[in-house]
């Protein structure tokens, strides 16, 4: 048979993306009051072990108590010393490390499946029974205290710190800037009792992903009844829900010397659980969610202002936000609030052309498949689903609601989220305005 010639100037068929889906999680509560999520694939005999706690920056009393909190769990336990734990991990060529976010502190372990039962006794003990010895301790506040200080001389992070300061208040953990007097005065007596209220299993979501099968029941033991949960410990502090009104119009930041400016513009956004999310999601993507968004065609391609400007929806566990941030010549300063302003009023007042939307449903659920090309992609849009409180069915829906979507649909949304006027501006450095 003398095969077909191939005509390499058409582009090969492509079919409409019909669903995602994530592989099936088995989910058990554990003795002590966790919950255990394992998700299996056995592929590569290599796995991953994340233990969550509500203990990020919306549970702390003070700026700063659950980063320093993360970061010295593994500086020393009962039983070993900060160089024994690092070198009992190093043995198994495997990695561990805590970090705090906005709502939660994530324990992660990656090792090779065999390894697992060996590295568990030293897991549950940096979780359950660490020392936060004085001297690391002040070497940790220390070194973190000079990363905030370089931090701060940098107009994107002076943008981001003061665009959340206004959008949720200085009452809200997540508006309060870091202090660096209140976080020197923080105590090894401040982390103990931090720890003892926050890294308890009743609250704590664990999620084994990879090759399990061996390993699954030495987590369930070790994690689930020799991590014990305290008889009483003193109650987190209660945060007051994030008001409804907030702060609009511009606000301007001086940082010395800085020629540059930065810009954050957006205001409090639907949380994930909204209904309309799918909708709102692509919205943002029209404007400024992917290299070839409204915004990254104005302001880069043709003004030549910024080499990028993007948008997206921070979702936080108590208050989502739509954030667009770019940092330009502090000369062109105005004129990008002027461009992005603009496209904010096209989105309301024009309907997308079946071309661009076309092109931004095909990118959004383009890029969706491609961050679940692993298990530990999967395990990660999974933990997503747990932690945001989620529908079980929330990606299958995203993507058939996205591929429904009508312009006008997206039009009557601008109209309501995308307002000028409802927008908070902050700009970091540059020429005062």
């Amino acid at each position: 048979m003398i095969p077909t010639a191939l005509n390499r100037q058409l582009a090969p068929p492509t079919q409409p993306l019909a669903t995602i889906s994530l592989p099936r999680s088995e989910v058990s509560y554990l003795p002590n009051g966790a919950r255990l999520h394992l998700l299996p694939n056995a592929a590569q005999p290599v796995l991953r072990l994340q233990v969550v706690v509500p203990a990020g920056k919306h549970h702390e009393s003070a700026p700063g108590l659950a980063q320093l909190t993360a970061r010295m769990l593994g500086e020393g336990t009962a039983t070993r010393t900060a160089r024994q734990l690092a070198d009992e991990v190093a043995f198994f060529g495997a990695s561990l490390e805590c970090e705090a976010g906005p709502d939660r502190a994530t324990l992660t372990l990656y090792c090779l499946a065999r390894h697992l039962p060996a590295l568990l006794p030293l897991v549950q003990e940096v979780l359950a029974a660490p020392t936060f010895p004085e001297a690391e301790l002040s070497q940790m506040q220390t070194r973190i205290a000079q990363n905030m200080q370089v931090e701060r001389r940098k107009t994107s992070f002076r943008a981001t710190e003061e665009f959340n300061r206004h959008l949720f208040g200085e009452a809200d953990p997540y508006g309060r800037p870091f202090d660096e007097a209140a976080f020197a005065r923080l105590t090894v007596a401040d982390v103990r009792a931090f720890h003892a209220a926050a890294y308890q299993p009743a609250g704590a979501e664990i999620f084994l992903s990879g090759d399990v099968q061996a390993g699954a029941a030495a987590v369930a033991e070790v994690l689930g009844r020799q991590w014990p949960a305290a008889a009483a410990v003193a109650l987190l502090p209660t945060v007051p829900a994030p008001a409804a009104a907030y702060p609009t119009g511009l606000v301007t930041v001086p940082v010395a010397g800085s020629l540059q400016a930065s810009l954050r513009v957006g205001r409090r956004w639907p949380a994930l659980t909204d209904a309309q999310t799918p909708e709102l999601l692509l919205l943002v993507k029209v404007l400024g969610g992917y290299f070839g968004s409204r915004l990254m065609r104005n302001i880069r391609e043709n003004k030549g202002f910024t080499y990028g400007i993007h948008a997206s929806v921070v979702a936080r566990e108590q208050g989502a936000a739509l954030v667009i941030g770019t940092d330009v010549n502090g000369a062109q300063a105005t004129a990008t609030r002027h461009e992005i302003n603009l496209e904010l009023r096209r989105l309301q007042d024009e309907l997308l052309g079946d071309d661009e939307l076309e092109t931004v449903k095909n990118y959004t659920l383009g890029k969706l498949l491609g961050e679940t090309a692993t298990v530990f992609e999967q395990a990660d849009k999974y933990r997503h689903l747990v932690l945001q409180n989620l529908r079980p069915d929330h990606y299958e829906r995203l993507t058939q609601r996205t591929l429904a979507t009508t312009a006008a649909e997206l039009q009557a949304l601008a109209r309501t989220y995308l307002n000028p006027a409802d927008m908070l501006t902050v700009v970091a450095g540059g020429a005062a305005e």
